[in-house]
């Protein structure tokens, strides 16, 4: 059947999977998941590879909600440096879909899942993540509200009343805290999944985040410490921002966030240090959607768009 009022299908595209979804938020104040489908995706493999394993994971998603593929709109949650008006990547030497580099990917998946092109639309992952997390997460929908994303990378999302704000003095260059410079790096190259295994320096190749989680919460010092430095810089370098933009919440979400318990003392510590009058009224939290995030703030932001009612990514430097 052709999707109905309020569905609306959606895709998260990561460095190393991609999730296609069907979501409904025909529901007053929420959402729900019709289907789900979640695909691992080599990022280094050649572009048609890639396209090829984003359509068939947007093509089940569809099916197993009833919905053809070809009579709908589909909305994609995009990591940058991406055109997100375009729809071409700028990946190259950058880590990830080298190959994609200069790729016309709207044309490519229209092409595949049988819709003109206009009918495919991009938005900011880190901003579709912020906003599914302002509409569907938080209890309350604040006026000012931050979520910062930790994972491979450090994502951001300034929403002011709903909106994105990728541009204005009160945020960050193009929204986005990664770059904010910390102890002479950039800010991602102090808090993210590659920095606190590195401080943590253990032999293991094997070790993750989760397992410097557990070994901190079973009493290990240096797992402890990893996490305290980390998480007191991101807010050493946040703070300053958060005041500026008046957040009266903050989200943060991706994986790390999962072992909140054992991030939340050191960046509550950074900020009575970078924003103290502000450390006494931000209501922080985790993350209450985790991976769905970005794929309830995609719906939502193409409900917005269609109504001309919001920006939904930065403009290119």
């Amino acid at each position: 059947m052709v999707v109905q009022g309020g569905q609306h299908m959606v895709v998260d595209v990561g460095g190393s999977h991609v999730t296609a979804a069907a979501v409904s938020t025909a529901a007053p104040g929420g959402a729900t998941l019709l289907s789900r489908i979640e695909r691992s995706v080599d990022s280094h493999a050649s572009s048609a590879a890639v396209l090829d394993s984003w359509a068939s994971a947007c093509v089940d998603a569809a099916e197993a909600a009833a919905i053809d593929p070809g009579g709908c709109d589909w909305g994609l949650a995009m990591p940058g440096p991406f055109d997100y008006e375009q729809g071409i990547g700028h990946y190259a030497r950058v880590g990830k879909f080298e190959r994609l580099a200069g790729v016309d990917i709207r044309s490519a998946l229209a092409d595949r899942l049988g819709v003109g092109p206009a009918r495919v639309r991009f938005v900011h992952d880190a901003g579709a993540y912020g906003i599914g997390e302002w509409r569907f997460g938080s209890p309350a929908r604040h006026a000012r509200f931050v979520c910062v994303t930790l994972g491979t990378g450090v994502g951001s999302a300034f929403v002011d009343d709903g909106a994105l704000v990728f541009d204005r003095a009160d945020v960050p260059p193009g929204g986005e805290v990664h770059r904010l410079p910390f102890d002479g790096r950039d800010l991602e190259d102090t808090i993210s999944t590659r920095a606190l295994l590195a401080r943590y320096a253990s032999p293991d190749a094997d070790l993750s985040v989760k397992d410097l989680a557990a070994r901190a919460r079973a009493g290990d010092d240096r797992a402890r410490h990893a996490f305290d430095t980390a998480m007191e810089a991101l807010a050493l370098a946040v703070g300053p921002w958060l005041d500026a933009f008046g957040a009266t919440a903050l989200v943060v979400g991706g994986s790390i966030s999962r072992s909140w318990d054992v991030l939340e003392r050191g960046f509550r510590s950074g900020l009575r240090t970078s924003a103290p009058e502000l450390a006494a009224t931000l209501d922080i939290a985790p993350s209450r959607l985790l991976a769905d995030a970005p794929l309830y703030g995609v719906a939502h932001l193409l409900e917005q768009s269609a109504a001309g009612r919001c920006i939904t990514a930065p403009a290119l430097p």
